[in-house]
Formats: structure tokens, C-alpha cells, sequence
């Protein structure tokens, strides 16, 4: 079944035919989502709309759809598929960024909401993956282009060219996925693929130099 996500009523409705087809709906995957590659003075606000719509928006309609029900069976499990770029952050993809960043609060928040509910929820933070997500099809590019942005360009170029030599497999991975979504072990943030591990340690590891190099300013803004 095809549904808009940014129709909160049309979601709705798939998200009730699909209980009655079932039974109930035990699982939900929020898969939905595409690449951009702009910097971010290129985004419009359409485009950048549109992101939300599919990342933030859409997820959060197939929530309130699900969630009643799931509340009354005091049980499901919610996997929103996320990205490393929900975890760090690179030239070129701050729109998608911007959308992941958003998703891993939602689903932070959500997790410790649910809980009390028997409800589950995990994050999935894949790396490069062997699919067609770095394709035109599956990857938006800036409507009005501004000169000046040359290293995105390059970047932009580069991407294109990675296609078919991504270093995940997308079969491993969404066994990997099935397994946090069968699962009860899995953390609440789920990496996928070594460059993401790589790329969220160094992370974990640049924001903790960067708190403790404000430590001193920080402390200095307390009431006395």
C-alpha cells in the first residue's frame, strides 16, 4: 500500500486497514527518507519542508497512529531508521542532517515515554550501505546552486561516483535489523557497519573535548 506520510488522515487509514488485515500491528519501521546534498544557504525552503515532511512529520502521523493501540496491548516495537549523520555531521548534508538530528530526539524522548507501556524503541545509525540511496533517485540536490560552494560540488561528484562500492551490505544489515526489531538486548542506539562505529567514537570523543574545554564558562554562569 502506497501512503503520502505528510497526510496524517491518509496514514491513518493504512495504519488502521493494516490491523484489521493482521491483527494488530506488533512491529512499525520508519524507513522512509532520501539523501540532499546542498550547503545549507542553497536550501530553499521548500526543499527543506519537504525533508521534514518525510523525516520528522511523516514518522511522527505513523506514531500517533500506531502508539494508541500499542499503549492498550502494553506491547510493540518502534524502530526509526536513522543515520550516522544523526550522530555527527558533515559539509554538504545539513538539511539531512538536520532531519536525522531531529528524528534521534524524537526517538530519545519517545523511548522514555514508552517504556512504562512494554513498548520498545530503538534507533538504527547505518554507515555507507550497498544501496541506490546514492543515486539521483533516491537523492535530492540543490534547485538554485550558488557559486562559491565548489568543495560541496566536489563532494557532490564524489558521492555520485560511490555507488556499488559502499562498504555495507545491505543483506547483513537488515538482518541486523530484524534482529533489534525481534530482539530485547539491543541498545537504544544501534550503529551499523564499522565506518559508522568509527565515525560515532570519534564523535563521542570531539564533543567531549569540547565540553570539557568550556568547562570553565560553563561553571562561571550559575547564580551564585
Amino acid at each position: 500500500m502506497e501512503v503520502d506520510l505528510a497526510d496524517e488522515a491518509a496514514v491513518a487509514a493504512a495504519v488502521a486497514a493494516a490491523g484489521r488485515r493482521f491483527g494488530g500491528i506488533d512491529v512499525v519501521v520508519n524507513n522512509a527518507g532520501y539523501g540532499f546534498l546542498g550547503a545549507v544557504e542553497e536550501v530553499t525552503d521548500a526543499e527543506a519542508r519537504q525533508m521534514f515532511d518525510v523525516q520528522i512529520f511523516g514518522v511522527w502521523n505513523v506514531l500517533r497512529a500506531v502508539l494508541p493501540a500499542m499503549r492498550e496491548r502494553r506491547s510493540g516495537h518502534i524502530v526509526n531508521i536513522s543515520s550516522i549523520l544523526g550522530l555527527t555531521a558533515f559539509p554538504g548534508w545539513g538539511l539531512y542532517c538536520a532531519g536525522k538530528y531531529a528524528l534521534e530526539g524524537l526517538t530519545e524522548s519517545l523511548a522514555a515515554e514508552v517504556s512504562g507501556f512494554g513498548i520498545d524503541v530503538h534507533l538504527i545509525e547505518p554507515g555507507y550501505t550497498r544501496t541506490d540511496f546514492l543515486r539521483t533517485t533516491s537523492l535530492g540536490l540543490p534547485s538554485n546552486p550558488i557559486d562559491g560552494y565548489e568543495a560541496v560540488r566536489e563532494m557532490t561528484d564524489a558521492h555520485l561516483r560511490m555507488p556499488g562500492t559502499q562498504l555495507g551490505d545491505p543483506v547483513k544489515a537488515a538482518t541486523a535489523i530484524i534482529s533489534v526489531a525481534t530482539g530485547d538486548k539491543a541498545p537504544l542506539h544501534q550503529l551499523l557497519g564499522s565506518d559508522s562505529y568509527g565515525l560515532a567514537r570519534a564523535r563521542v570523543e570531539a564533543l567531549s573535548a569540547d565540553i570539557e574545554n568550556g568547562r570553565e564558562l560553563s561553571m562561571s554562569t550559575d547564580i551564585a
